[in-house]
């Protein structure tokens, strides 16, 4: 009887020990709150200070050339093909940006040295000794690891260049459309032919800078093409598309709200964007319907407000082809742009088309007014094709003037005959071999190859390899922009 009581107490004492317990944590721990430890003596106060902090800083981007960007370099000097690792020396002909950022100027030195030199096979040798060239061309690669700014500052590179560079390139623009009825119109397209004319004066500007060779000395090398032995030269003005195979880093700037804000209001109709194709793109290859995407190189600035940076992408499709065909008909090929995607990942809808295109010399490609591209062929096909056939001619005919008729023939029309067949072999076997049958023989083969080749063969295609430098006109339809208010 008596435990009971105890026991109650007991109990009491200790539901009041633990209450004062709680009361005394509760008061420690609002304390705490009330009194802040100074930064740096608890991790969960500094994580917090820290990421206030970056919440409240400028974001920056990052001012790098990524892997894969390819270096448009005209060489600026003739080279006369030696040995490997001879050195090579060049210019940039286009600007390379960095978000919106130059970083490589135009006409910027760069430096590299021959890496490969190819043989050939006996084919190859057996087909040019029949035509008196006993040091035929081989195929030459370079590799370039040295850009030099204007300020002094030396970057090396690291780059591959493109398959099928070394040529001789042309700039090529769309022909400048009659302005359409109504001002704004009117306005857009004189807008873009403005654009096209500055970016042909920055092509002719960047392609000064090129000693190319005068009349005497493209005299001299036609001279020295035709002697059987003939070094091999690589033209001044020959371009290659070096790929940088590790990025370039410039640092980074900060990126202010406003900034940020004007990134993505497209520009208004008629702005012309530079691009670079990802991939190639061919009337020989693709179909309509196929897409591809062009790497945008310069960013475009409107107002002194940058709207479409560099890195950005465009979005294309093939909306129509002709593969060229038999009979000397070239190809065609016509593209649109659709899409442009931000570096942020925001998408655009555009209607854009193709303004010009950096093309070979050799190529023959034409733009009309609404950017679709056609081969051509040249017309000194007819003046060649005409001289094949007078050769031919005269190789058939005997001697009428000699007192006593040559069956043999006359020997200068054996060597016409020769000429259009195998030119110095076959001017050689005409004056050597006492056959009026090889002489017209030879005369009727290379006038029949001449026909073939210019008015029977298959026609030209229309190629834009990989890193082809487009300029494109853009104009815009928002999607995401909300209708026009009605009219009251």
């Amino acid at each position: 009887m008596h435990r009971a009581p105890c026991s109650h107490g007991r109990v009491a004492i200790g539901r009041f020990f633990c209450a004062v317990t709680l009361a005394a944590g509760l008061a420690t721990s609002i304390l705490a709150q009330a009194s802040p430890e100074p930064p740096g003596q608890s991790p969960a106060v500094e994580l917090e200070r820290r990421a206030a902090n970056q919440a409240n800083a400028t974001p920056a981007i990052a001012l790098s050339v990524p892997a894969g960007t390819p270096l448009e370099i005209a060489l600026d000097r003739e080279v006369r093909v030696a040995r490997l690792g001879q050195p090579v020396h060049g210019r940039t002909v286009e600007p390379i940006y960095a978000f919106d950022q130059l970083v490589i100027p135009a006409g910027s030195e760069v430096t590299g040295q021959i890496s490969k030199i190819e043989g050939l096979s006996k084919t190859e040798r057996i087909k040019s000794a029949l035509d008196a060239n006993f040091t035929p061309a081989r195929k030459i690669e370079i590799e370039f690891d040295n850009v030099a700014l204007s300020s002094g500052k030396q970057i090396m590179l690291h780059t591959i260049v493109m398959p099928g560079s070394g040529q001789l390139l042309d700039f090529v623009a769309a022909r400048d459309e009659p302005s359409p009825k109504g001002a704004i119109a009117t306005a857009v397209t004189q807008k873009a032919n403005q654009a096209k004319q500055l970016a042909r004066q920055q092509w002719t500007a960047a392609m000064g800078q090129i000693r190319t060779p005068g009349k005497i000395r493209r005299a001299e090398r036609y001279a020295l093409d035709l002697l059987p032995i003939h070094p091999q030269y690589i033209d001044a003005g020959s371009v290659y598309f070096a790929e940088l195979q590790t990025p370039l880093d410039f640092g980074a700037e900060p990126l202010s709200s406003d900034a940020a804000r004007s990134i993505g209001n497209l520009p208004s109709s008629g702005e012309i964007v530079r691009a670079r194709l990802a991939d190639s793109v061919s009337s020989a290859v693709n179909r309509k319907g196929d897409a591809f995407d062009a790497v945008v190189t310069q960013p475009v600035f409107e107002d002194d407000r940058l709207v479409v940076p560099q890195g950005s992408v465009l979005s294309g499709t093939v909306v129509q082809v002709r593969p060229a065909r038999r009979f000397s008909r070239n190809g065609q090929l016509r593209v649109a742009f659709h899409a442009l995607l931000l570096p942020d990942g925001v998408q655009k809808e555009i209607e854009a088309s193709l303004e010009s295109v950096q093309t070979g010399k050799s190529a023959d490609v034409k733009l009309d007014s609404e950017g679709g591209a056609q081969a051509t062929t040249p017309k000194t096909r007819y003046l060649s094709t005409a001289i094949a056939l007078g050769l031919a001619g005269i190789s058939v005919r005997g001697d009428p003037d000699a007192a006593t008729p040559n069956p043999a023939g006359n020997p200068a029309n054996r060597m016409a005959g020769g000429a259009v067949g195998y030119k110095l072999v076959g001017i050689t076997l005409g004056l050597l071999v006492h056959s009026r049958a090889f002489g017209y023989s030879m005369g009727a083969y290379g006038a029949g190859m001449s026909v073939y080749a210019h008015f029977v063969a298959r026609g030209r295609d229309v190629v834009f390899p990989k890193d082809t430098a487009l300029q494109i006109a853009l104009g815009s339809r928002d999607a995401e922009s909300p209708p026009p208010p009605p009219a009251d």
